[in-house]
């Protein structure tokens, strides 16, 4: 019996009527207001443990457009980061597209 890898969504920073979403670092702050949904929640080790995006939830700039990849196993940690991600995707009329992040071949995933 194979396991099914969680979805991932691609939130991106164009309005369903074809406009470039503002402000400019809305994935950003985005995936920052997520970055302490992490597995095994935050770890407070060293100065800094707590820099950095989570997992689940990271900005990305895709051929031009900036793009928020929402990583589904979000629902399982925290339903209600789920439905802050997903409903700030809606309220603000963003295009929403199922997909999976492949760093290009030979090149960082980040």
């Amino acid at each position: 019996m194979s396991v099914e890898k969680p979805r991932e969504f691609f939130i991106q920073g164009i309005t369903l009527s074809g406009k470039t979403f503002r402000p400019s670092d809305w994935a950003e702050r985005l995936a920052g207001a997520l970055s302490s949904f992490r597995p095994g929640g935050v770890v407070k080790v060293g100065i800094g443990a707590h820099i950095g995006y989570s997992p689940y939830c990271v900005p990305r700039v895709i051929e031009g457009v900036k793009c928020v990849i929402v990583n589904e196993a979000l629902r399982g940690v925290e339903p209600m980061a789920w439905d802050f991600v997903m409903n700030f995707a809606r309220d603000n009329e963003l295009q929403v597209v199922e997909a999976c992040w492949l760093p290009e071949p030979g090149g960082k995933a980040d």
